[in-house]
């Protein structure tokens, strides 16, 4: 095996930072999917992710001189951590350049180490250019957060104790992939001892670089990344890592954003511990295999792989993990507006939990209600819409639906039939001061702002609807607008959420 990643993680220096993370059953996940579910637990280690042992790894492996020029690294937070504790151990300085988007707590963390902090660009791609720029400027060593053989190596120490520590039959690990670093490792020595064991790649459906570089033989570049699990949001893996991934890997997986949320959930009712949104990508993948395999009794190891959380983005997960675990469906149900329907409505119900009610008048014929109910299961969503259609009741399931969830939910009751050449668009941007004034700024004076729906997810980026009234002749100018605008975009002219409660 090219570079002899077997005997670089039985040498792996990582035990002076890192501890051997215990491998816990979830027991109440294991339950309600029916399999054994092992927790490996890197949260727990002193930077609260798995970060530190790659960049030891590497560091303690430069010679004196070499360290005493310093170490730079670009990272979203949990790298930039290991390196900073690594370069602190070590005593030598280190730089970290982090996207201007990383959390502050990352940022707190990384300084509290005594690193230098710089802050450039929205994305680690940024990051990564301007600390590569510094690197030759003051002829440091470039700590490579997943590209490197000794990173990996370190990485790799992961799998070694999970082998030591789980000595029965396992079916598959499950490791969230970010650039891939922690899934090479992990792969490389699990492969080579026991090459039955799946090695299964989890990553968020907006941040899927290994997932199309896997299907498409080669290493591609995404124009953009979602930045939700922001300790993931890479836009190309590395050149080392693709090659053991094509070579060891059995698959990626791909979650979305509720399920992510709901994974999160999971961990804290075995654990109380609130995992990151990476941190919980694992959780989430193995749910997803175990869902679509349909298998019973299996033993599933999950890398729960950090707890670097801003509290304020706890809002955002809670109210999605409900959805993401499908106990809860949003939907729009349309009733007749006279007396007695709503109560015809609620009866229709049963005994289900409302969650949500959203209602205004709008028409003397009709009424759009905008609803959250509880329920069990998907198949329990279907069975509902169904009844509720069978009794005569128009329903559109949202449950599934981004505007309605993010922005409707808080809107509902604003039709406004006068308006003209009015045109809907969802807009994603780094939430950080001034991005949204650009927004603003960037917008010719003479469209008119029809509708605009803003709120603090406690997310990373800021999410805008946006109703405009552009007429026909200027359509193309403001396509130049959208392109030129640089941030995420989404027609949603076309939503029925929006010709239902707003258009």
């Amino acid at each position: 095996m090219k570079n002899n990643y077997l005997e670089r993680i039985l040498t792996a220096q990582v035990y002076d930072v890192a501890i051997e993370s215990p491998l816990e059953l979830a027991s109440n996940l294991s339950g309600r999917i029916h399999n054994q579910v092992l927790l490996k637990r890197e949260d727990m280690q002193q930077v609260f992710s798995f970060k530190l042992r790659g960049a030891y790894n590497k560091m303690i492996k430069l010679s004196p001189a070499v360290r005493k020029r310093g170490v730079i690294a670009a990272s979203a937070g949990n790298h930039a951590q290991g390196v900073a504790l690594a370069a602190q151990r070590l005593d030598c300085c280190a730089t970290i350049v982090m996207p201007e988007t990383t959390p502050q707590i990352k940022i707190q963390a990384v300084m509290s180490y005594g690193a230098t902090v710089l802050l450039h660009g929205d994305s680690y791609t940024d990051a990564y250019e301007r600390a590569m720029e510094l690197a030759k400027q003051k002829r440091a060593t470039f700590v490579h957060p997943y590209d490197d053989p000794d990173v990996i190596a370190g990485q790799g120490t992961i799998g070694m104790e999970i082998l030591r520590q789980h000595t029965g039959a396992i079916h598959a690990i499950f490791v969230p992939v970010g650039g891939g670093g922690l899934i090479s490792g992990i792969a490389s020595y699990v492969k080579r001892l026991y090459p039955k064991i799946k090695i299964i790649g989890v990553e968020p459906v907006d941040a899927d670089a290994m997932y199309r570089s896997l299907q498409q033989g080669r290493r591609i570049k995404l124009a953009q990344v979602g930045l939700f699990a922001d300790g993931v949001a890479v836009r190309q893996v590395g050149e080392e890592t693709f090659r053991i991934c094509r070579e060891l890997v059995d698959e990626i997986i791909l979650v979305n954003t509720d399920s992510i949320c709901a994974a999160i959930k999971d961990v804290f009712e075995d654990t109380r511990t609130i995992m990151e949104p990476s941190g919980a990508l694992a959780i989430a993948g193995a749910k997803a295999y175990a869902a679509r395999e349909n298998i019973t009794h299996q033993t599933l190891v999950a890398i729960a792989s950090g707890a670097n959380m801003n509290f304020d983005r706890l809002r955002h997960i809670s109210e999605r993990a409900e959805l993401g675990e499908q106990r809860e469906a949003v939907m729009s149900v349309t009733i007749p507006e006279k007396p007695g329907s709503f109560k015809k409505f609620c009866a229709m119900l049963g005994t289900k939990s409302i969650t949500e009610f959203n209602y205004r008048y709008a028409d003397p014929k009709e009424a759009h209600v905008y609803v959250g109910v509880s329920v069990r299961n998907r198949d329990e969503v279907l069975k509902l819409i169904s009844s509720l259609r069978k009794g005569g009741l128009n329903t559109v399931d949202f449950s599934d639906n981004e505007m309605a969830k993010l922005h409707i939910r808080h809107l509902v009751g604003g039709h406004a039939h006068e308006i003209k050449n009015e045109i809907l668009y969802r807009f994603e941007f780094p939430d950080r001061p001034g991005a949204l004034m650009n927004f603003l700024n960037n917008m010719s004076h003479h469209w008119n702002i029809s509708l605009f729906h803003y709120r603090n997810h406690g997310a990373d980026y800021g999410r805008v609807l946006v109703g405009i009234q552009v007429a026909p002749e200027e359509k193309e100018d403001f396509k130049l607008f959208l392109d030129q605008l640089g941030y995420r975009y989404w027609d949603e002219s076309k939503n029925p959420a929006y010709k239902l409660f707003l258009g």
